[in-house]
């Protein structure tokens, strides 16, 4: 009997060890926002995409082992297997910059396009905003006196936010075509010759304020060379917003606020992924806006795929229980982002700083023009 006892209470102090580990543990993996930080020197911040778009580099991460290999983005086939599905965003981004003039004083208005919230009214960033209160006009053209559109100023939001009606006759899309300008990320300085180049080859729907990068690696060729190794290809669409660029303020992440995006994944598509994942293949994600869908839709639905729409701010970070997503294509991203922490939820923090100091030592070009990565286990 004694003994029993004696081992009933070794047992229960080494329960409470181990528990007291385990919370010793989890504390060690709340992390801060200091905690995706690194070094970039400017000159790495991509302003022009390279003439071939299949031709940047692309460092094959492992996330299990951490190991990394040197390649090019054509060599992407090299990583993928019959039976595996590549799934792109076919968002398309928005002229969503527009140049405009306040007709009582003639004086410069900017409005960037944010996404429509109902019938003509949308949300934006207006500069300057303190300018623009609540029923202020302002008007788009090169006539002041006969505008080619005009905007009310109907509510106001957040960081310069507002909400804007327009006024116009004709097709909007087709006056905002004419009168607006690609709105490339701020880190960009240099002028995009070539629209195209800040789309990718298969976008269709309109609606994004920022393009989704991973994707404009992919050429129509190689995507033929895809398919041809018995790789599907299957699209669906998150419109991009510039939320995507905000700064995450808060030091303790926990308290950060996503922005949200709309999605949407067809019936169609998602009986194709699901057929591959029923055989065995994997689902590769283009980009974290594919990803953000399709861990929306896994989340909401029990780890299943189903045609599925509406807004997301799914925050994914380290200690995210992954439903769907097997491996990534990605960019480079800011430092202290949540598009980071999305990344190192997938291939733990270590991994993917020591990553990233390999592509800062080797030159790598970074962010939306910059070169890729293709994430794995």
């Amino acid at each position: 009997m004694a003994f029993f006892f004696a081992n009933k209470y070794v047992t229960m102090e080494i329960r409470l060890f181990l528990k007291g580990f385990d919370i010793i543990m989890a504390e060690e993996k709340k992390y801060t926002l200091s905690d995706f930080d690194y070094d970039l020197p400017e000159a790495l911040i991509a302003q022009t995409p390279l003439k071939q778009r299949d031709a940047s580099r692309l460092l094959a991460l492992n996330a299990k082992t951490g190991g990394y290999e040197d390649k090019h983005f054509y060599d992407i086939l090299d990583y993928l297997n019959p039976g595996d599905a590549i799934v792109m965003n076919n968002s398309r981004v928005l002229p969503a910059r527009l140049h405009g003039a306040r007709p009582e004083t003639g004086g410069h208005a900017e409005v960037l396009l944010l996404r429509q919230d109902h019938g003509d009214v949308w949300e934006t960033l207006v500069k300057p905003a303190k300018k623009s209160p609540v029923g202020s006009t302002i008007v788009f053209g090169d006539d002041i006196e006969n505008p080619i559109m005009t905007a009310t100023v109907v509510g106001e939001l957040e960081h310069g936010g507002r909400y804007i009606e327009f006024h116009y006759d004709g097709i909007f899309m087709e006056l905002l075509n004419q009168l607006g300008e690609m709105p490339l990320p701020p880190y960009i300085k240099e002028k995009l010759d070539d629209q195209e180049r800040y789309q990718t080859v298969y976008s269709k729907v309109d609606g994004s304020a920022a393009a989704p990068t991973a994707g404009l690696h992919w050429t129509p060729e190689l995507l033929d060379r895809v398919r041809a190794k018995g790789v599907k290809t299957v699209e669906l669409t998150l419109h991009v917003g510039l939320g995507t660029f905000r700064p995450v303020d808060e030091e303790n992440i926990e308290d950060h606020k996503m922005h949200s995006e709309f999605y949407q994944l067809s019936q169609e598509a998602a009986d194709e992924l699901n057929s591959v994942r029923k055989h065995g293949g994997r689902i590769i994600a283009t980009g974290t806006t594919s990803i953000r869908t399709l861990e929306t839709i896994g989340t909401k639905f029990n780890g299943d795929l189903t045609a599925d729409s509406g807004w997301t701010d799914i925050f994914i970070k380290p200690g995210y229980n992954w439903t769907v997503v097997d491996a990534f294509i990605t960019n480079f991203h800011l430092p202290k982002s949540t598009l980071v922490m999305l990344v190192a939820a997938f291939t733990g923090r270590d991994n993917i700083l020591n990553a990233y100091k390999h592509a800062v030592d080797d030159q790598y070009r970074f962010f939306s023009f910059g070169d890729a990565m293709f994430i794995h286990k």
